[in-house]
């Protein structure tokens, strides 16, 4: 089963980083974000890799042609640099072979069991299957009586709210619900399919963490200090 890396976004709340490299070649413990991800799904022995390359996507081919990685297969494709996040998986059609695929964005890791989630959605035969997450709050949360503070919450996770984990398996017809280049995987695609009763949610409780902004980036750099990160446990 192939899986497909969106690696070609602009990155533009990591400018500090960003300006020079693509957001998937931000290093956290010393190696682009983009290797981590790789390692996830090698884990579980997916090892036939498609990335579709955007803005400064030359770099990205640098880098995989002087890192080299044994028993695996990454095909680099360049999917424009203006093209939104469906455009660029429309862009692969001919690279996923009419079959089910893996698809994830090149700016989060989970401690996901791939597997688990391949299997849930052999189960269920939807279209998509798109892997929920409840984030970690920003902030601690404090209850109030008049002025008085009555209960202290240290950070938790976002109540009952859950969202897009970034960790998809699909079939190869959801390709036909993207119309070109401007259309944004999370907007008319899934809600065409969601209008369908075509998407399916695989709960994960376990370990997500996404890199939009630099503190994102300094969490994971911080949990990297351990030998082996939580992702690739």
């Amino acid at each position: 089963m192939k899986v497909i890396i969106l690696a070609g976004g602009f990155g533009t709340r990591l400018s500090e980083y960003t300006d020079t490299i693509p957001k998937p070649m931000v290093p956290i413990g010393g190696k682009p974000i983009l290797e981590h991800i790789i390692n996830i799904y090698l884990k579980y022995g997916y090892n036939d890799f498609i990335i579709a390359l955007g803005y400064k996507g030359k770099k990205i081919r640098e880098y995989f042609k002087k890192k080299k990685f044994k028993d695996l297969s990454i095909n680099l494709v360049d999917t424009g640099a203006n093209t939104l996040t469906g455009g660029r998986v429309k862009r692969l059609k001919r690279y996923i072979n009419n079959e089910t695929f893996l698809l994830t964005y090149g700016d989060g890791v989970s401690d996901i069991n791939i597997k688990k989630l391949v299997k849930f959605h052999n189960k269920y035969k939807k279209m998509v299957t798109i892997t929920a997450v409840r984030p970690p709050a920003r902030f601690g949360a404090m209850m109030l009586r008049k002025n008085n503070v009555v209960k202290f919450r240290e950070k938790t996770q976002l109540g009952e709210s859950w969202v897009n984990g970034g960790f998809f398996v699909m079939e190869p017809e959801f390709l036909k619900l993207i119309k070109n280049d401007r259309t944004a995987l999370e907007r008319e695609p899934l809600e065409k399919a969601t209008k369908k009763k075509q998407v399916q949610a695989y709960k994960h409780k376990g370990f997500w963490q996404c890199m939009d902004h630099k503190i994102d980036k300094d969490i994971l750099d911080q949990m990297c200090k351990n030998k082996v990160p939580i992702w690739l446990k």
